[in-house]
């Protein structure tokens, strides 16, 4: 038989008639992303300032203090109390009470002035987001307060001009010179949330459909399995971009992160990024028999997609084999273009490699799905 444009028209009707007398899961659908994206966004802060310090300040001296008073000011740590010994530093940190420390021992001025001054300062390391942030901002600090103390004893000696430093670096940020963590997060907010949505509004429809026991009366019916695949999917699509175009226009607008690329581009390819999430999602649906196996799978799928795809944590640090799998997951080459596009403002010739591969991963993902959906129907 034939593929039926007014059959297909039926079960999109029919669709669509299913979501809206469901109010209630239309809501949610609509609302989580929102909400999950105000939380991420709000609750995920990759910019760790402000580190909670306890300081055992053993000299008491001017040197000592310029050094304490050198590592507030930066706006990386407070000092959350003085104590009197190493030993009560340690304890602080230990409760909990601090996430760094810091010991000067006596005669600090003293040393400062031979130019051998010694100071401790402890991080916590079970905190690998503090430790790394507060390291970098000690050591830079601690380098800057000696290169001025350098300056200070040249300048005593007589000498009133160095002339130019050998190596003068400076620095550009670029796409993000505020350091804002809002643009890293808020795009790729946005692509995850895509995923999650996607993937577990179609799996959950046909398991559903499948325990209710609708899905056989649609059997018994002239529609063909392609039309009722289609007709799945076509509603789920324009649903998930009234989805991304609200978590794209909050991002703007609400966190002011700026959109630099073209928005008829980032449409486009996310369309392209649905369809595979569908698919991904279809897929899940022939396997699984119940809703709860269904939402199992798409939870083993999206921890490997926080972890593997560059989500927050960079994959260039993980081994080659981790980086394989993530390879596996569409929502790493999404994560590249949205970016990229929503950040940079780049065009398709700087993405296009990531562009194929979306493309690819939809056609065989789609493909694998229908015939394995298929088969369950026959």
């Amino acid at each position: 038989m034939a593929f039926s444009r007014q059959r297909f028209r039926a079960l999109i009707r029919k669709e669509f008639i299913q979501l809206l007398r469901d109010w209630r899961t239309l809501l949610s659908i609509l609302l989580i992303p929102i909400v999950e994206m105000f939380l991420l966004a709000y609750a995920v802060n990759l910019t760790i300032d402000h580190i909670p310090m306890v300081v055992a300040d053993l000299s008491q001296d001017d040197q000592s203090r310029a050094l304490i008073h050198a590592l507030v000011i930066s706006g990386y740590f407070d000092v959350l109390q003085y104590v009197d010994s190493e030993t009560e530093v340690i304890h602080a940190i230990d409760q909990g009470q601090a996430r760094a420390g810091l010991v000067i021992p006596p005669g600090f001025a003293t040393g400062v002035a031979r130019g051998d001054a010694q100071a401790l300062m402890m991080l916590d390391g079970s905190d690998s987001f503090t430790l790394q942030s507060g390291y970098g901002a000690a050591l830079a600090i601690a380098q800057a307060r000696s290169t001025e103390l350098a300056m200070e004893k040249v300048s005593r000696s007589g000498i009133t001009a160095l002339g130019e430093l050998p190596i003068f670096t400076s620095l550009r940020i670029l796409y993000n010179p505020n350091m804002d963590g809002m643009v890293f997060m808020v795009p790729a907010t946005a692509a995850m949330l895509l995923q999650v949505m996607t993937m577990g509004m179609t799996a959950m429809s046909v398991v559903r459909e499948q325990e209710m026991g609708t899905l056989e009366q649609l059997l018994v019916t002239p529609a063909r399995p392609m039309e009722l695949i289609l007709g799945k999917l076509v509603p789920n699509i324009l649903v998930a971009a009234v989805d991304m175009v609200m978590v794209v226009l909050f991002g703007v607008y609400w966190f002011g992160v700026p959109f630099q690329g073209n928005p008829w581009l980032l449409g486009i390819l996310s369309l392209l990024f649905i369809i595979s999430g569908l698919g991904q999602g279809l897929l899940a649906s022939s396997i699984a028999h119940t809703q709860r196996e269904a939402g199992q799978m798409i939870a083993v799928l999206m921890m490997l997609a926080n972890l593997l795809t560059g989500f927050i944590y960079p994959r260039t640090a993980a081994p080659l084999w981790v980086q394989l799998i993530g390879d596996l997951i569409p929502l790493t080459y999404f994560l590249r273009i949205i970016r990229g596009i929503f950040t940079k403002g780049i065009g398709v010739y700087f993405i296009w490699q990531d562009i194929a591969v979306l493309l690819l991963y939809s056609v065989v993902v789609m493909v694998l799905a229908a015939k394995s959906f298929k088969t369950r129907l026959d």
